[in-house]
C-alpha cells in the first residue's frame, strides 16, 4: 500500500500548469515540523519540506484556496520520478500526489 498522511503548513502559494488538453496540475510545498530532545536534553526543532502535486478537481480547489501558511492535513501517495538534466546527469524528485485534504485552520480562517 502506498499511503502518506501529513499535517503541515503550505510553504508558498500554489503554482498551476495547464496542459494542451486543458488538464492542470498544481504544485506547492508543505512544511511538517517535529521536535525532540537531543542527547544533551536540548529541544531540537526539525522541519521537512514536501513537494505536493494535485490534479483534477483537487487542483482547482488548491489553486483557489491554498495560500502560504494554510494549515492542512493531506493524504496521498508517494511518487518518485527521474529525468536527465542538460549535463546528462540523472535527477530524481519525490513528490506526494494529493488525494484528500482537510483544512486545519481555525474555523473563521477556513474558506468554506
Amino acid at each position: 500500500m502506498n499511503k502518506v498522511m501529513l499535517i503541515g503548513h503550505v510553504g508558498q502559494d500554489p503554482e498551476t500548469k495547464t496542459f494542451d488538453n486543458g488538464n492542470q496540475v498544481v504544485r506547492f510545498s508543505l512544511a511538517t515540523n517535529e521536535s525532540y530532545k537531543d542527547q544533551n536534553g536540548q529541544r531540537v526543532e526539525k522541519t521537512e519540506w514536501h513537494n505536493i502535486k494535485a490534479f483534477g478537481k483537487l487542483s482547482e480547489v488548491a489553486q483557489k484556496f491554498f495560500t502560504k501558511g494554510k494549515h492542512l492535513f493531506i493524504e496521498g501517495k508517494i511518487q518518485t520520478r527521474s529525468w536527465e538534466n542538460q549535463q546528462g546527469i540523472k535527477q530524481y524528485a519525490t513528490e506526494i500526489i494529493m488525494e484528500k485534504f482537510v483544512f486545519l485552520d481555525k474555523k473563521e480562517d477556513r474558506p468554506f
